[in-house]
């Protein structure tokens, strides 16, 4: 019901008051000046316009008095819009932003998270390195760099160009990717979901610019087991990206679940903030566990934290690190990186302006 039926309604009543409410009304209905927040500029008691009407309801925020006299005599009047504007809030609140139960005490913080799953062509374990896979959105796999790169052939041992190697699916125009992620992340697929967060979030492959859709993404994505989703919205709190900058608790809070899920960046930036709080133990046991899945800045951070007893930590670190690179190299990545880091050297030296650039 708008508020022009709402005065109808009570034409036929000889108060004083519901004239006034109607008077007040049409004003607010012809007015067109609001403030930052879209808040029309105009006592919602009185009338009154212009910049003087700054005294706004504490409860919603939605309606704007020109003084606490007429915000306490219209309060009877606001409540119940004032009570629905407040849970409409919340109902908002609790569905983008949903918090995982609270976490548990530092023994499940500092308990090693399980590695990364195999890639299922050459099954050795996956590396935690982004650039060392590749999401496949045509069967939603997980391939590591060296099946990416490898030669792929047809049943009848013929190289084929510019297949997926897992399920033979040849590239697709961007707008189809798109649609490819969309269709697996309607099947609960953490991992398009993730990605397509990262599109809306940088308005990049044609999508629009939008941080709260890429946080629902996220969330949605975190909520099915995906630790990297957390990070993300971590960073979020960090920036201020479609939610209230909250570096200490919100945005802390998310890089704890991330870490607890195997997210090396996340257990990175935990082990800085504890040595910046002057906590370099805990620090150390961050350091540590990122270590052990091939982070290799916390190889300098360890290094760098200097108290009694590093030496011995750096050399476990080391070690820890070496068995990492144990279990993920193989010969066809070592192959694909080699070749990756000359491609990217060549781009580097090379002339541009050769070209007319």
């Amino acid at each position: 019901m708008s508020a022009s039926d709402v005065c109808n309604k009570e034409v036929g009543s000889t108060s004083k008051s519901n004239d006034d409410v109607c008077e007040v009304i049409g004003k607010l209905e012809n007015i067109c000046t609001t403030n930052n927040e879209g808040i029309p500029l105009v006592c919602a008691k009185c009338g009154k316009e212009g910049s003087e009407v700054t005294n706004t309801c504490n409860k919603c925020k939605m309606v704007m008095y020109c003084n606490a006299a007429c915000k306490k005599r219209h309060r009877h009047l606001h409540k119940k819009d004032c009570e629905e504007h407040v849970k409409r809030a919340a109902e908002k609140d609790e569905k983008l932003f949903k918090q995982p139960p609270p976490l548990e005490e530092d023994e499940k913080l500092f308990k090693q998270p399980p590695p990364l799953e195999d890639c299922p062509i050459c099954m050795v374990r996956l590396p935690t390195k982004e650039t060392g896979s590749t999401y496949m959105g045509c069967c939603g796999k997980i391939i590591c760099c060296g099946c990416i790169d490898a030669p792929v052939y047809d049943n009848e041992g013929n190289e084929v160009d510019d297949v997926c190697p897992f399920c033979r699916t040849p590239p697709c125009s961007n707008e189809e990717i798109i649609k490819r992620y969309e269709d697996r992340a309607a099947l609960n697929d953490a991992t398009a979901m993730y990605i397509l967060g990262i599109y809306y979030s940088t308005g990049e492959e044609e999508l629009p610019q939008d941080d709260t859709k890429a946080l629902e993404l996220w969330h949605q994505a975190a909520e099915l087991g995906y630790a990297d989703a957390y990070y993300l919205i971590g960073n979020a709190y960090i920036l201020g990206n479609g939610v209230e900058m909250d570096e200490e608790k919100k945005a802390l809070y998310y890089y704890k679940l991330s870490a607890m899920g195997g997210n090396i960046k996340g257990r990175f930036f935990l082990g800085i903030d504890e040595e910046e709080k002057g906590n370099p133990e805990r620090a150390l046991k961050h350091y540590i566990i990122a270590t052990k899945d091939g982070c290799v800045e916390s190889l300098e951070s360890i290094k760098r934290l200097g108290h009694e007893g590093t030496e011995v930590d750096l050399f476990k670190a080391v070690q820890y690190h070496l068995e990492y690179l144990d279990d993920v190299r193989s010969d066809q990545r070592d192959e694909a990186a080699e070749t990756r880091e000359k491609y990217y050297e060549l781009l580097s030296n090379f002339n541009y302006q050769s070209l007319g650039y």
